[in-house]
């Protein structure tokens, strides 16, 4: 018979979430709601537990996730993360995209983690599926655990998963020990799953993330940073977008963007510089400054400073970001403001900014670039 723990009829759930670490601790399998639907849950370094959750799913030979609680904790497990996978995690996490990446490196964590259970959780092509889950049940009980879970859906192989406890009941009732019911989940639907190997990228299930949104998530951005954000990292922008053209035969396949440090929202860009992008053929008429935010340097797979002190500051506010915001000169110079210069200095600035964009494309490494790949499926 099924317990089950209502974690609507309480303010405070912090007995119910120790008393569901405590049961995952010792070997018992859990049901609780995740952002997508109901998932069964095991503790990841306990092989008998793993075997019951496989017992009470009935499942066969699909692979099963594993959920962290950050994703940090999973690149801990993936190591040497290609630019796309590191561009999912950062966007879509934590969130409802389960991401299939290999582990092959020897200081994988997957090491850690008993022989019996490694082939649990690794699919044909090698792939380990994790998920970073955006519930907060879920995100309390990682806290109050060190190990990872092995994670699937709430349901009998083969039936519907299930967004409400009353479903799971209905499936589950006379196996399953423990069920956390937080009324229906927030998205209603199963997670999409994406693998990455290297550069490629599969959409192996089209879950609550749309394929055109997932479209969207795996292009790099590449963001140009000066002052106000009114000429030279517009122009800049511009001159990147048509540069992807001339290379790629299209400017879509990277996002370019610029911001200021200390810009104001809404500003157009000077006279100067749209007079001297519309030379080029390029229009700058449309453009509206805005400032440097978290929105922006969370997504930003590439920042390009027009100066030194640019740099120091973005680095200040976001230490982190250390490995991909440089300054656009080569030689760690500036490229200098030409604001109340006569037009010249606009012309002299865009050739400089030019020549240096040029030398970034031909930097930029082929994994920065993703490409889909349609293979067999494989879900997690």
């Amino acid at each position: 018979m099924t317990k089950v723990l209502d974690l609507r009829e309480t303010d405070d759930p912090s007995d119910i979430i120790h008393r569901t670490v405590q049961a995952l601790t010792e070997g018992q399998v859990v049901a609780f709601p995740t952002d997508t639907v109901y998932g069964l849950a095991a503790h990841a370094l306990d092989a008998q537990a793993v075997e019951k959750l496989i017992e009470i799913k009935g499942r066969g030979e699909t692979p099963m996730a594993i959920s962290v609680r950050s994703r940090q904790a999973a690149e801990d497990f993936f190591c040497e993360a290609s630019p796309v996978a590191r561009r999912l995690s950062h966007r879509c996490w934590p969130g409802p995209l389960t991401l299939v990446t290999p582990c092959e490196n020897d200081h994988s964590a997957v090491h850690q983690l008993p022989p019996s259970v490694r082939p649990r959780i690794t699919g044909p092509s090698g792939g380990v599926g994790f998920r970073v889950v955006e519930h907060r049940i879920l995100q309390s009980i990682h806290r109050f655990m060190a190990a990872p879970l092995v994670l699937t859906s709430a349901n009998l192989s083969g039936k519907p998963t299930q967004t409400t406890a009353a479903g799971v009941l209905e499936q589950l009732s006379e196996t399953l020990p423990l069920l956390l019911d937080d009324g229906p989940t927030r998205y209603g639907g199963a997670s999409t799953v994406v693998r990455v190997i290297g550069k490629r990228w599969e959409l192996l299930r089209e879950g609550v993330i749309e394929r055109a949104a997932m479209n969207q998530f795996v292009k790099p951005v590449i963001v140009m940073v000066c002052t106000g954000n009114t000429c030279r990292s517009p122009m800049a922008e511009t001159l990147m977008r048509e540069l992807l053209r001339k290379k790629m035969g299209r400017e879509d396949a990277v996002r370019v963007l610029s911001a200021g440090v200390a810009a104001s929202a809404g500003g157009s860009a000077s006279p100067q510089s749209i007079e001297v992008m519309g030379e080029r053929k390029l229009d700058l008429t449309g453009h509206a400054s805005q400032p440097l935010g978290d929105d922006i340097m969370n997504v930003a797979d590439l920042v390009l400073t027009m100066t030194r002190s640019h740099r120091a500051a973005i680095l200040a506010a976001w230490p982190d970001m250390h490995d991909r915001v440089f300054t656009l000169r080569h030689d760690g110079g500036d490229i200098s403001d030409p604001i109340g210069m006569p037009v010249d200095a606009y012309r002299q600035c865009a050739d400089q900014m030019e020549g240096e964009l040029e030398k970034w494309f031909q930097r930029l490494d082929d994994d920065f670039f993703p490409e889909v790949s349609d293979g067999d499926q494989e879900s997690a």
